[in-house]
């Protein structure tokens, strides 16, 4: 086999994975908490309620990747530098500004 298809099958049987054991320990979290007779609807991850983390990661790449589109136009980088640079610069950003808003209503819901 050669890696061309080898990384594509790992990446996604490791996604896959991934999804299966978060659902699986959240499962095991809410009967630990349904067990010592507590409501489980008490304990909601604030951060969920009007998660804004993924919009503005998407947000980022997207401005990352056209900018990264200007870069390999008008520079001599390689594309691939040019666009995995400017998306995981941006997406970072994002995800900065995502903290910072969160941290925002955060500080005013209390």
């Amino acid at each position: 086999m050669s890696a061309g298809i080898i990384i594509p099958i790992t990446i996604s049987l490791g996604a896959f994975v991934m999804v299966v054991l978060l659902r699986y320990y959240s499962y095991k979290e809410k009967t630990a908490i349904i067990e010592k007779g507590l409501d489980p609807g008490m304990y909601v991850d604030r951060r969920r309620r009007g998660d804004l983390r993924f919009p503005f990661l998407a947000i980022g790449v997207a401005i990352g990747l056209l900018l990264g589109n200007v870069l390999e136009e008008y520079s001599r980088l390689d594309n691939e530098v040019a666009y995995f640079s400017m998306a995981l610069l941006f997406g970072g950003l994002g995800l900065i500004m995502a903290y910072f808003y969160h941290k925002k209503e955060e500080e005013k819901g209390q």
